[in-house]
């Protein structure tokens, strides 16, 4: 009875792999099945498509399907190899339903993604008449605005300087051009839809249409500026006052060298204000005053950031040039038991303090000169802590150094008692 039990208990897991065997090729046999109806389906829509559209215009999505119907085909022989006698061990059964159920999903999910291109392109070849009258009523109704467009523009010079409507001075002209294009662009529209070359005629119909939307913008800039310059110009002088206010009190705070240079930013985009009656660009000198004021207040708040934060995260000037002194001081001794007993050193003691002098010598580079004292790092607060992690590292490898030279001093004379 109880080697009945053993064996139960050893065929457990075969049963289960068994199992979940079963289970895989019963889903493999379900998606064969979903992609080749899925395949027919999309063969079907390819035909009523090329009937549609054109035998050009559907020879990319036949394409996609010839591919589609080549891994399908690689996904029914691999099924029926699992079924053959010689099929292999169970692992490369289950590589292959895993494989076969890979290329299912795939040819599902580019015949989704042709079928629904095929569907828009569809779609906007039955709405070709109705966006190319469209198009046509917006050529019409964009051409009747460009001669208020001139007259704009030539209100807007008596008032505002040249180089103000630099960017808006040629926008009638442009747009009267584009729609020029437009309309030329529709009529080989109509013409290549006659002739059956509906892939034809949507470039063209495509491009009319972006040349209609391109002349709507440029006329909606020339009024668009209008009310801006409208805007700017009443809001320059209280902008102007509250730049002085802060001018005022900027230059009665401390500084650092950033805000100095937003003060003298803004001084000077105070200082090219026009007096009243002249021409100018109110948008361009409203975007500098307050370019140069959001510097200003950038430039004052990491001042007081760091005030604030400097005495506590960053490191007194007194630390920086005792950690430097004493990284030399160690330095000066490991170079003296060094240079006092030649031939007596060995190369890891050595090794230290060539690794100590190095960082020294760039530490001096970091300073403005080997030898100054911590002007550079004492006046940048950011470097401080910099400064005394590479002083410190250069008197532990100092350090290191000296206590490597004197065991190797002692060995040396141990040695030589013994001789």
């Amino acid at each position: 009875m109880a080697g009945f039990w053993a064996r139960r208990r050893r065929g457990a897991p075969e049963l289960q792999v068994h199992d979940a065997d079963a289970g895989l090729a019963t889903r493999v046999g379900s998606a064969l099945v979903a992609a080749d109806d899925h395949l027919r389906a999309a063969a079907d829509e390819l035909g009523f498509a090329e009937a549609e559209l054109g035998f050009d215009a559907t020879l990319q999505p036949a394409e996609v399907l010839a591919v589609a119907r080549r891994q399908l085909s690689e996904a029914f022989r691999l099924n029926r190899r699992n079924h053959e006698a010689d099929a292999g061990s169970a692992d490369e059964v289950r590589a292959r339903y895993l494989r076969v159920v890979d290329l299912c999903e795939a040819v599902e999910r580019v015949l989704d993604e042709q079928a629904a291109d095929l569907a828009e392109r569809m779609s906007r070849a039955r709405r070709a008449p109705d966006l190319i009258a469209g198009v046509r009523a917006d050529i019409l109704r964009l051409r009747a605005r460009i001669p208020y467009a001139r007259t704009t523009i030539d209100r807007l010079g008596a008032r505002y300087a040249r180089a103000a409507l630099a960017d808006i001075e040629a926008n009638p002209a442009d747009a009267a051009q584009l729609l020029a294009f437009a309309e030329h662009g529709v009529g080989v529209a109509e013409r290549r839809r006659e002739a059956g070359r509906r892939d034809h005629a949507d470039v063209a119909l495509e491009a009319s249409a972006r040349a209609v939307r391109r002349a709507a913008a440029l006329l909606d800039a020339v009024e668009t500026f209008e009310v801006e310059a409208l805007r700017a110009e009443a809001t320059l002088a209280a902008l102007a006052d509250e730049c002085r206010r802060d001018l005022a009190a900027a230059l009665g705070a401390p500084r650092s060298p950033a805000a100095a240079d937003a003060i003298a930013e803004l001084q000077s985009a105070l200082a090219t204000l026009p007096v009243a009656g002249v021409n100018t660009d109110p948008i361009a000198h409203r975007q500098r005053l307050r370019a140069a004021r959001n510097a200003l207040d950038r430039a004052l708040a990491a001042t007081r950031e760091r005030a604030t934060r400097e005495p506590s995260s960053v490191p007194p000037v007194v630390h920086v040039r005792h950690a430097v002194r004493d990284a030399d001081r160690r330095l000066d001794v490991a170079r003296d038991a060094v240079a006092g007993h030649p031939g007596c050193i060995g190369a890891e003691a050595l090794a230290r303090l060539a690794e100590s002098e190095r960082i020294r010598v760039d530490l001096g580079h970091y300073l403005g000169s080997a030898a100054a004292e911590t002007t550079v790092a004492t006046a940048d607060l950011t470097h401080r802590a910099h400064v005394i992690a590479l002083a410190r590292r250069a008197a532990a490898l100092a350090s290191e150094s000296l206590a490597l030279a004197r065991q190797d001093i002692g060995a040396f004379r141990a040695q030589r008692l013994g001789a």
